[in-house]
Formats: C-alpha cells, structure tokens, sequence
C-alpha cells in the first residue's frame, strides 16, 4: 500500500468528529470544515470520511436518511430514533458473539458485527406528555 499523503483538512474532519457524540452527517461536518477550510468540497469531505472509515479510524452508522459518522471506534452498539432519526451511542457491554458464531455457522470467519437499536429517543418521549 502507498504511504498516505498528510491532509489538514483530513486532520480537520477526524478532529470535529473526535469531539462529538451526536454522530454528524457528511453535511454537518462539511458545514463546520468549510469554516476553516472555505474551499473544501463536499465531495473531498466524503472521501476523506470514506478513507478515515477505510483506515478503520472512524465508524460508518447507516440510518434512515443520510449516513453517520463517528469517532468512536471501541466496540460499542447504537441506538436509532425511530421519531426524529437521532443515533446514540449505547455503551452497555455485550458479550461478544463472534466466538459463538464462528464454531456454529459454517458458511466463512465472521469477524466484524454491528448491533443496532431502535425505538424513541428520551427527547422524543418527553415531546409526547
């Protein structure tokens, strides 16, 4: 593999995402970058997200609506408004199945899982009383 070039704006877009919890859209993180970097593109955004996910340096969140993005890359699960499409980090351990799935299941190794929640959010709940 080619040695990666150093990008500031590479740098930029780990740190935003190192600092929050709500698990931004490329959009959201585009829009503070720009700040910094006024003639990033979109489209340098999602290739430095996709490289950054590649390197295993930041997590991809498919959800309803646009992808997520987030720094955390321990093993931990997340949580998905079914109302208002927010992701939360759910940080409950979980005994790691992949043991179990590999002795039992004989169609390849199974080394990666991702397990998801969905339901209403707390905010989402008091929006309702």
């Amino acid at each position: 593999m080619a040695v990666l070039k150093h990008s500031r704006q590479r740098d930029a877009i780990k740190h935003y995402l190192q600092g929050r919890e709500d698990h931004p859209t490329a959009d959201m993180i585009y829009e503070s970058v720009r700040q910094d970097f006024p003639n990033i593109s979109l489209g340098t955004v999602y290739r430095n997200l996709s490289l950054l996910v590649e390197l295993g340096e930041i997590c991809k969140i498919t959800a309803e609506g646009a992808d997520r993005f987030d720094a955390r890359t321990e093993p931990h699960s997340h949580f998905v408004c079914r109302q208002c499409s927010r992701v939360l980090d759910v940080m409950v351990p979980l005994q790691d199945p992949l043991p179990q799935v590999n002795a039992r299941w004989d169609g390849g190794v199974v080394d990666d899982y991702r397990l998801e929640f969905s339901g209403t959010c707390a905010d989402c709940l008091k929006s309702k009383k």
